[in-house]
C-alpha cells in the first residue's frame, strides 16, 4: 500500500527531529519556550482544525501531496513566525486563519483534488497568518528558538494525526469511509464559519 508505505516515511520524519528538539528543550536559555510553542497551536480550535484538516487533504489527495502539503505548510509556517517575532504586522491574521478552516473543511467535504502547486500554494498561503500567530504571541520571557521548535513539533503531530485519521476512515470501505470523511470536513468548515465571526 503506497500510502501506508508513506505514513510510515513521515513518521520516520517525524522521529527524526527529536534530536533537535530534545536539543532545543534542554540548550541554553528558557526551556520553557519549548513547551509554551508546543502548546500554542493545541490551545486554539482554529490552529487544530486547519493542521489536522491539512494532513486529511492529503491523503485524500495522494501520491505527492501526502507529504508536500504538511511540509509546505510547516515551512510557510515558519517564514509567518519569523515575521511575529520581528514585530512586522501582517493584515487580516485572525480572518485568515478562520478563512483556512472555512477553505480547508470544504475541501475535504466537497473531495476538491486541486493541482498539487495549487494546493501547496494554498497551504503555504494559510499557513503564513498561522505562523504569524504564533510568533507575535510568543511570550517576551521564552527562548525563541525552543518556542518555534515547541510550535513546530506540534502542528507535526497535528499533521500526523489528520493523515492517521485519513487513513483510519479509509478502513470503513469506499461506500462509508468517504462519506466519513466528508462529514468531518463539513463540520470543521461549519466551526470555521463561527470562529469567522468572531474574527470580525
Amino acid at each position: 500500500m503506497p500510502a501506508l508505505r508513506t505514513f510510515k516515511i513521515a513518521v520516520a520524519l517525524a522521529a527524526s527531529l527529536l534530536p533537535s528538539l530534545a536539543h532545543a528543550h534542554v540548550g541554553l536559555g528558557d526551556t520553557g519556550g519549548f513547551t509554551h510553542g508546543f502548546a500554542h497551536p493545541l490551545t486554539g480550535l482554529d490552529h487544530i482544525l486547519a493542521m489536522v484538516l491539512v494532513g486529511i487533504l492529503a491523503v485524500q489527495m495522494g501520491g505527492r501531496a501526502l507529504w508536500l502539503l504538511p511540509l509546505a505548510f510547516i515551512g510557510m509556517m515558519s517564514a509567518g513566525a519569523a515575521l511575529g517575532f520581528a514585530g512586522l504586522g501582517m493584515p487580516f491574521v485572525e480572518v485568515g486563519i478562520a478563512a483556512s478552516v472555512i477553505v480547508l473543511g470544504a475541501a475535504v467535504a466537497f473531495e476538491v483534488r486541486p493541482p498539487v502547486a495549487v494546493a501547496v500554494a494554498l497551504a503555504g498561503l494559510f499557513a503564513t497568518f498561522h505562523g504569524h500567530a504564533h510568533g507575535a504571541e510568543m511570550p517576551m520571557n521564552v527562548a525563541g528558538y525552543a518556542y518555534g521548535a515547541g510550535f513546530i513539533a506540534a502542528t507535526a503531530i497535528l499533521h500526523l494525526a489528520g493523515i492517521t485519521l485519513g487513513l483510519g476512515v479509509a478502513k470503513f470501505g469506499e461506500r462509508f469511509g468517504p462519506n466519513l470523511v466528508r462529514i468531518v470536513g463539513a463540520i470543521a468548515a461549519a466551526a470555521g464559519l463561527g470562529i469567522l465571526g468572531g474574527a470580525i
